[in-house]
C-alpha cells in the first residue's frame, strides 16, 4: 500500500518528475506523428496503386505483347462465372505527344484501353477531371471539338449535351462548396476572337461569337496525365492551357511480333484532347496518355496482319485485366486463374507458331500488388527506416528517466532508510521506484498521445500557417508530392503499440536506480540524521 501512496505523492509534488513526464510526452508525440504520417503515406500509395489495375492481370512484360487474349478472356468467363466479372485487354507502348498549336512536345507512355470495361476494374474514372463536372461526356471514340458560344439569351454556353451533363452533376453533388467553387468560374474560354488569345483555368473550352456547337474533324479522343500537360499550382490544383477538344498528335513506332521495328515509318495519329487523368502517382500522371484500344492496336500493327502466305496473324495485347467478384480471396483466385492459364495455353499449343509460343511463354498471372511491389516496397522501407531512426532518438527518454530517478534516489536516501527501518524490504523499495517510473510513463504517454494526435489531425493547417509566415517552411509541397494533403489519420493500433513501448521504456530506465535504492542499508542512510 505504501508503494502506491508514495509513488502518487512523489509524482504530484516533485518538480523533477515532470522533466521525466515531459521527455516521455515529447518522444511519444514525435513517434506518433512520424508513424501516422508515414503510415498514411504508405496506405495512400497502396490505395492509389490498387486503383490503377484490376485484381489480377495477365501480363507479358514485353512491348510486342501476346495473342489469344480475347479467347482466354472468354475462357475465364465460361469456366469461372462465379469468380470473374469482366476481362479487358490493355496495350502499353511509347510515343511522342505533341500539341501542334503550342509546339508542346514530350515523350509519353501510351496506354490503349477499352474505356467502358476499363473503368469497371479500377478507379480510373474517379480521376478524370472533366468527367466529374460533365458526367458521361468523356470517351475515346470519334468526336469533334465542343465550342462555347452565345445562346439566344445572350449568355456564354457550352453545347446542349455538356450543359445537360453539368446539370446532372449539380443534381447529384452533395457538397455545396464544390458547386459554389464551380459557379465562381464554370469555365474559361480560349481562342475567342478579339477577346483573348490565351486563357488559363481549371476548365478551358474553345469559344467564338457564334452559337454553342461542335466543329472540326471527328477524331479519336485522348486522355492525358494531369502532370504531363497541365501546370500544378501550390494549392495542388492545376492550370490548364489547352482547351477541351483541342487537336493534339501522337507519334507511334510499330513493332513486329518479334519485338523489332517493322520497317515502316513512325505513325502520326491526330487526336482530340478530351480529359486529363489524375491517379495520384506522379510517375504515371507525368508520362501517361490513354487512347482507344482498337485504334492504337491498328496504329501499332498489333491487330491481325496478313502473312505472305495469305494467312492472318493473331491480334496482340500487352495485358489482360481480370476483374473478380467482390470479396474474392486474391491469392486463392490467383492460383486458380494461373492454373487455368496454363491449361488454356496447353490446349492451343499445337496451333501456335514459334513467335506466338514465345510471346505466350512470357505471359503470367500477377496480382496488382505484384506489379506495384517495387514501388510499394520502397515506401515500406522508407517508413521502417524513418520510424527506426526516430525510435532510436526517442530512446533518450530511457536514459533521461534513469538519470532523473538516480538523482531522486540520491536525494531520498533518508526516506529510503526510514522505510527500511520501519520494515520495508529491499524488493519493496525497488518496486516503489519502478512503480513511480511506470506512473511517469503512463502520464507522459497520455499527454504525448493527446499532443501527437492533435498535431496529426491538424498537420495540414499547421503547415499552411507556417507557410504563411515563410514559403520556405512548407515541408510538404504538392509540387513535389502527388498527394495534395499530408496524411492525417491516427491508427488505434499505432497508439497502443507506442503507449506500451513508452511505458515499458520508462520502467526500464528506472531499473538501475531502483536496484541502487533496494541496496541501501538503513544504518548507512540514517547514520548522520
Amino acid at each position: 500500500m505504501y508503494k502506491w501512496f508514495l509513488a502518487t505523492r512523489y509524482l504530484c509534488t516533485k518538480l523533477i518528475a515532470f522533466f521525466g513526464v515531459a521527455s516521455v510526452m515529447l518522444c511519444v508525440a514525435m513517434v506518433l506523428v512520424v508513424l501516422s504520417v508515414m503510415g498514411g503515406f504508405l496506405d495512400t500509395v497502396r490505395a492509389r496503386s490498387r486503383g490503377l489495375h484490376s485484381e489480377l492481370i495477365l501480363d507479358s512484360g514485353t512491348l510486342q505483347g501476346f495473342p489469344y487474349y480475347e479467347e482466354f478472356g472468354e475462357y475465364l468467363k465460361e469456366n469461372f462465372p462465379d469468380l470473374v466479372t469482366v476481362t479487358t485487354p490493355v496495350i502499353y507502348s511509347y510515343g511522342i505527344f505533341r500539341v501542334p498549336a503550342t509546339n508542346w512536345t514530350k515523350p509519353a507512355r501510351v496506354i490503349g484501353i477499352r474505356m467502358k470495361d476499363y473503368v469497371k476494374v479500377n478507379d480510373f474514372e474517379k480521376g478524370l477531371h472533366y468527367e466529374h463536372y460533365y458526367p458521361g461526356t468523356t470517351h475515346l471514340g470519334l468526336q469533334a471539338q465542343p465550342i462555347a458560344g452565345i445562346d439566344e439569351q445572350g449568355h456564354v454556353r457550352l453545347p446542349p449535351d455538356l450543359e445537360e451533363a453539368n446539370r446532372r452533376w449539380r443534381a447529384h453533388e452533395t457538397d455545396p462548396k464544390r458547386i459554389a467553387d464551380f459557379d465562381k468560374s464554370p469555365f474559361e474560354v480560349a481562342e475567342w476572337p478579339r477577346i483573348t488569345a490565351r486563357t488559363v483555368g481549371e476548365r478551358v473550352y474553345a469559344a467564338d461569337l457564334g452559337p454553342p456547337r461542335y466543329e472540326g474533324d471527328r477524331l479519336y479522343g485522348i486522355i492525358v496525365g494531369c502532370e504531363l500537360l497541365n501546370e500544378r499550382r501550390p494549392d495542388g490544383n492545376f492550370n490548364r492551357y489547352v482547351a477541351r477538344g483541342a487537336q493534339v498528335a501522337l507519334t507511334l513506332l510499330p513493332l513486329s511480333r518479334k519485338g523489332t521495328t517493322t520497317g515502316e515509318p513512325p505513325v502520326r495519329v491526330p487526336l482530340r484532347y478530351v480529359d486529363d487523368s489524375r491517379t495520384g502517382i506522379f510517375e504515371i500522371d507525368s508520362t501517361s496518355v490513354y487512347v482507344d484500344f482498337d485504334m492504337v492496336q491498328e496504329a501499332l500493327a498489333m491487330n491481325a496482319q496478313e502473312r505472305l502466305d495469305g494467312t492472318m496473324t493473331r491480334p496482340r495485347a500487352n495485358q489482360l485485366l481480370i476483374g473478380l467478384v467482390p470479396g474474392a480471396d486474391l491469392y486463392a483466385s490467383k492460383e486458380k486463374i494461373a492454373d487455368a492459364w496454363l491449361s488454356f495455353r496447353a490446349s492451343i499449343l499445337d496451333d501456335l507458331d514459334d513467335d506466338d509460343a514465345t510471346a505466350l511463354s512470357f505471359a503470367e498471372i500477377q496480382t496488382w500488388e505484384d506489379l506495384q511491389r517495387p514501388f510499394i516496397a520502397a515506401v515500406e522501407k522508407e517508413k521502417v527506416l524513418v520510424t527506426f531512426l526516430f525510435t532510436i532518438i526517442s530512446m533518450v527518454a530511457i536514459v533521461l528517466v534513469g538519470c532523473i530517478f538516480y538523482m531522486i534516489v540520491e536525494k531520498k536516501t533518508k526516506d529510503i532508510g526510514l522505510l527500511k527501518a520501519l520494515g520495508a524490504s529491499g524488493r519493496g523499495v525497488g518496486g516503489l521506484f519502478i512503480l513511480y517510473a511506470g506512473a511517469v510513463g503512463v502520464v507522459g504517454t497520455i499527454l504525448g498521445t493527446v499532443l501527437g494526435a492533435v498535431v496529426v489531425w491538424n498537420i495540414n493547417e499547421i503547415q499552411d500557417f507556417l507557410a504563411s509566415l515563410s514559403p520556405q517552411l512548407r515541408v510538404w509541397s504538392p509540387d513535389v508530392y502527388s498527394f495534395d494533403r499530408i496524411p492525417n489519420t491516427v491508427k488505434p493500433w499505432d497508439v497502443i503499440g507506442i503507449a506500451v513501448t513508452a511505458v515499458a521504456a520508462s520502467t526500464l530506465g528506472s531499473l538501475i536506480p531502483a536496484w541502487v535504492a533496494a541496496r541501501v542499508w538503513p544504518i548507512q542512510a540514517l547514520r548522520y540524521e
